[in-house]
């Protein structure tokens, strides 16, 4: 686990700690707004905020999740598999790794991207006769969405841990939220059987709800409306890609790059189960590469990880510090 240090951000009073004038004398509004006092940085480096301060009752009160490869369909296997049956299907045979590259956007922009990749298109353009443009986005869109609500459904399992972490968090009064680059409609297929399995978010913000969502932090803020939650400070993203965790970070957010379970490391539970420490560690650089463009606060291998984070991020607000140090 990684995380960047930087106490230099103020932190509100308690209310008994405010300044109070003997009645009946006011004060004077204009000195009010002419001299705002603020916190001493050094002093919240040098000093813990006190226990019962406004910022450590506060604390984490919000954790979003993605969705594939973060809390279901492990190694992400629904999405990158339909990319490819999708553009083989249109004649123009893409690699796993090709499908993979943009995962964590919206699916249509999903597409667009892969249809510009240099290669991609040399082959688009040989089959078919004209560059890829939007009217190729649309007919491969239109082949791609009923082929991606069958794989959701059938790569719909919740990853191991899942359930027990959001029960602990929901006992510590946080809030629940996810977003996805999934559009409603996909992920329509599967709400309930991921529910029957004991992952019910109370917030969810799909791809296609607003007009711009990841790798923009609009998603994430939607999302933190919809939860009633603030300020973005207090919230953390749990994603394991980086249009995911950057739509976090630019929201304000602390955020946890997922390492095992995800679209980098692209394995089965069963393959990763099968690894030895050494192909486990190899397995994690890789995938902390492939994530570093994001910078997240912190790594972890799975969902089932995220407790002691979420302690870290409690100790590091008592300290003054806010995320994206």
């Amino acid at each position: 686990m990684t995380g960047n240090m930087d106490a230099s951000h103020p932190v509100a009073l308690r209310p008994d700690e405010h300044f109070h004038q003997p009645r009946p004398i006011a004060p004077d509004p204009d000195m009010l707004r002419s001299r705002p006092i603020a916190p001493d940085p050094d002093m919240l480096r040098s000093r813990p905020v006190a226990p019962d301060s406004y910022a450590l009752r506060l604390g984490v009160r919000a954790v979003v999740f993605d969705w594939a490869g973060t809390v279901v369909d492990f190694g992400s296997r629904a999405p990158a598999m339909t990319f490819v049956e999708t553009f083989s299907a249109q004649g123009v045979p893409v690699t796993e790794a090709e499908a993979r590259a943009p995962m964590g956007l919206p699916k249509r922009d999903h597409i667009r991207t892969m249809g510009m990749m240099a290669r991609v298109a040399e082959a688009w353009r040989e089959i078919h006769g004209s560059a890829f443009d939007e009217a190729a986005v649309d007919r491969l869109y239109e082949a791609f969405t009923p082929r991606q609500v069958m794989a959701v459904r059938a790569h719909a399992g919740v990853i191991s841990g899942v359930v027990s972490v959001v029960d602990a968090l929901r006992r510590r009064g946080i809030r629940i939220g996810s977003t996805t680059g999934y559009p409603r409609i996909v992920m329509a297929a599967i709400i309930d059987l991921v529910a029957s399995q004991g992952f019910v978010p109370d917030a969810m913000v799909c791809a296609d709800d607003l007009p711009v969502t990841r790798p923009t932090p609009l998603g994430m803020w939607r999302c933190l409306i919809e939860l009633g939650m603030w300020p973005a400070w207090s919230a953390v993203k749990v994603d394991d890609t980086v249009p995911g965790l950057l739509e976090g970070r630019d929201a304000g957010a602390w955020t946890v790059g997922i390492l095992a379970s995800g679209n980098a490391a692209g394995l089965t539970h069963a393959e990763w189960d099968a690894l030895d420490d050494r192909g486990r560690q190899e397995v994690r650089d890789r995938s902390s590469a492939a994530l570093a463009r994001a910078r997240p606060d912190f790594t972890i291998d799975t969902v089932a990880d995220l407790l002691p984070v979420i302690d870290q991020i409690g100790h590091r607000l008592w300290c003054g510090e806010r995320p994206g140090g």
